[in-house]
């Protein structure tokens, strides 16, 4: 019973979250930034760059773990 429960919830989960690491690490970019704005007083420019920034480097080297994982698979 609980095999078909953790199967249930994994394939739930897979239908809107395909890459946990990406999510995991976007999840925590905003949260730093958040907090930076927050308690550091960044200015808001300067937080718009670091998300911007960020997120580009989370999908990087997402697809570069991807396509590791494809090529290795060949």
């Amino acid at each position: 019973m609980m095999n078909i429960l953790k199967v249930a919830l994994k394939e739930f989960f897979g239908m809107f979250i395909d890459d946990g690491a990406l999510a995991l690490a976007a999840l925590l970019l905003i949260a730093i930034v958040g907090i930076l704005v927050k308690f550091a007083h960044v200015d808001a420019l300067l937080a718009a760059t670091l998300l911007l920034l960020g997120c580009l480097l989370i999908l990087a080297e997402s697809v570069a773990r991807a396509a590791r994982q494809k090529f290795q698979r060949k």
